[in-house]
């Protein structure tokens, strides 16, 4: 686990006794790939600070059909669970470890008490909401008034690698899109048909981004 400072720069800014509280409060989390954060309806009693690793966010249709609302980086936390530590209320989306994630876990007690005293902690937390509920509203606009064919090539544009890979499976891409497998399926075999992407199993290989950002 690297040192918190390392990990949240917003640590530099707060007084020396926030930074002695938040070593001596915050418990180091180690949370292998694929387990379960919170589930929909739980009572929120920690807020985790990620270190290393990534977070998914994401609801569940009456259909069953998922939905990624938002991912969580190192540096990052989650402003769900922020909210609903803040409230009291239940959470509302589910939220799962998508790699091996380690984190800081901070007790919702002193997530309160920090809020009212820490202006860096405060600041710390409202530019969590600012970031994410930016990326909320563009996920809304997206999903309102965007073709899936639309999205999925914006989408595989900015999950590619260094080499122009999505190492991400059919049913993955459509629960980052809020659509299912077969649509998936379906607009990536019209994309290799075309030309911008190969297909092979779990990973799509990008052989004309120029393209893809043009549709």
């Amino acid at each position: 686990m690297p040192d918190a400072a390392d990990a949240f720069p917003f640590l530099s800014e707060a007084t020396p006794t926030f930074r002695d509280a938040f070593v001596q409060t915050a418990r180091p989390l180690h949370l292998d790939a694929g387990s379960p954060i919170c589930l929909e309806g739980d009572l929120c009693r920690h807020l985790p600070l990620v270190v290393r690793g990534t977070g998914r966010v994401y609801r569940i249709s009456e259909t069953g059909r998922a939905l990624t609302l938002y991912r969580v980086e190192p540096g990052e936390s989650c402003i769900l669970t922020a909210s609903c530590v803040l409230s009291a209320r239940p959470f509302p989306a589910f939220a799962e470890a998508e790699t091996d994630v380690e984190a800081f876990a901070v007790p919702a007690e002193a997530f309160r008490a920090w809020f009212d005293a820490s202006p860096a902690w405060r600041g710390y937390v409202f530019d969590l909401l600012a970031r994410r509920f930016a990326d909320v509203v563009e996920l809304v606009e997206a999903v309102a008034f965007q073709r899936v064919d639309e999205r999925l090539a914006a989408h595989l544009l900015t999950e590619q690698n260094a080499a122009g890979h999505v190492v991400r499976t059919h049913e993955a891409l459509a629960a980052d899109l809020g659509t299912s497998r077969e649509v998936v399926s379906r607009v990536l075999k019209e994309f290799e048909r075309q030309g911008l992407v190969t297909l092979n199993r779990g990973r799509v290989l990008l052989d004309d981004a120029a393209g893809l950002a043009h549709r």
